[in-house]
């Protein structure tokens, strides 16, 4: 797959040539040699930030000469975790900051990873563009359409690395799928569905006793509306829509992008999406849903298909469904395909066919990598701008209660 940005591309995202001679000398200047430590800050250190993030570039921080110089969280408490940790890893503590503004400031940070609440990513992600500084940012890409425009601009222009937190595109498994739908043994694919279910709203798992003394309270709101300190709404925002769009967002965006990675499909054309919370009712009043479903039309011809069910976890699933036979991934590392259910076999599919890994980086390797060849990584910002245009179509169909239209061209969500 060719990562590097080609100047026709470069061109047709709307920069001038000029400008494009001016970024490419800028993003060569950037390089660095095997010798030169790339200087990291952790933006947001929650479970993301040091449990997969700090520990994602862990595993190959020695053979890349890169460091965690620098954490930022509202909460003083995750701040001093994160910097213990690399402290322990690094010989030195890292830099403790509140806000992200400090982070942006610091003239020795290369790159920052952005973990913080779906309500900062954009705001993160745009000022790491402006400052100069590569990314690592997490999905859902963005909540708001608008500022999701403005941060994909502004990396552009400013021609830094990113990679989207989609790392199950970077699987050996889910790249054997893609190899293998290119084939077109599945035939005519008509449906593409994924059922995500779980016993409990997955937000409940972060809820925890927080001191108010102890938080920024007005740096974790970003835009968010002035309001009082809560200590379950700060722990749980994942279950309340000021920060977070529920389920369809976190996880349908993992979802919706392996469904653009393994079929090259870029945007649906429409969307509907429907659901509430109708189990878990209690004195949080989270308001995100714990059921919904969502789905969408794309113009290759297929229907794509997502739910979550967060009251019973039983009946997942994950298929690619043709006319052949169907893809079977809900074993994400142990896909199959096989002829079951295929209207029109023609018996190219001789019973249940493992699918072969690809052999890909892992996908904090691949960013790291690139933030010394200047690629385009596994998971770039288009990747990142795709899945969230179908995310907050879904989420628009939701709050509307009607059915949405992508137009690419004008970059439009609307009604329709």
């Amino acid at each position: 797959m060719k990562r590097s940005l080609s100047r026709r591309t470069f061109l047709k995202a709307g920069v001038g040539t000029g400008a494009a001679l001016a970024f490419s000398a800028a993003s060569y200047a950037k390089v660095k040699g095997a010798n030169d430590r790339i200087s990291i800050a952790q933006i947001g250190c929650g479970g993301r930030g040091v449990g997969a993030h700090m520990a994602g570039i862990h595993p190959h921080d020695k053979q890349q000469n890169v460091e965690v110089t620098a954490v930022c969280d509202p909460w003083r408490v995750r701040q001093e975790i994160a910097s213990a940790q690399a402290k322990e890893w690094y010989g030195r503590p890292a830099r403790q900051f509140f806000s992200y503004r400090d982070v942006m400031a610091l003239k020795d940070v290369d790159a920052v990873m952005i973990a913080s609440p779906d309500h900062m990513h954009t705001t993160h992600l745009k000022a790491a563009a402006l400052a100069g500084k590569d990314a690592y940012c997490e999905k859902p890409l963005a909540m708001d359409f608008d500022k999701l425009k403005e941060a994909c601009d502004a990396v552009k222009k400013a021609n830094i690395v990113v990679q989207i937190g989609t790392q199950l595109r970077s699987l050996p498994s889910f790249t054997g799928c893609r190899e293998l739908y290119k084939t077109g043994v599945l035939g005519t694919v008509g449906r593409i569905e994924q059922c995500r279910n779980e016993e409990k709203p997955y937000w409940y798992q972060y809820v925890k006793d927080v001191k108010a003394e102890d938080v920024d309270w007005k740096e974790f709101l970003g835009d968010r509306p002035s309001q009082p300190f809560d200590p379950v709404k700060y722990s749980g925002w994942y279950g309340y829509r000021e920060f977070s769009d529920g389920p369809v967002c976190g996880f349908g965006s993992h979802y919706l992008d392996l469904v653009h990675y393994i079929t090259g499909a870029k945007f649906p054309t429409s969307s509907v999406c429907l659901g509430g919370t109708y189990t878990y009712k209690d004195e949080h009043k989270f308001t995100c849903p714990d059921h919904v479903q969502a789905m969408w039309i794309y113009p290759e011809g297929f229907m794509v298909s997502y739910s979550t069910y967060c009251g019973n976890g039983a009946a997942n699933s994950f298929k690619i469904l043709g006319d052949q036979g169907i893809l079977d991934m809900v074993q994400w590392e142990k896909p199959v395909l096989s002829a079951e259910g295929g209207a029109k076999r023609m018996g190219k599919i001789r019973g249940k066919v493992p699918v072969k890994d690809v052999p890909m980086p892992d996908h904090f390797l691949d960013w790291l990598q690139c933030l010394r060849s200047r690629k385009t990584p596994n998971a770039s910002i288009d990747a990142g701008y795709q899945h969230a245009v179908a995310c907050l179509m879904a989420v628009r169909a939701f709050d509307t209660g009607k059915r949405t239209i992508y137009d690419a061209e004008k970059r439009e969500i609307r009604e329709g």
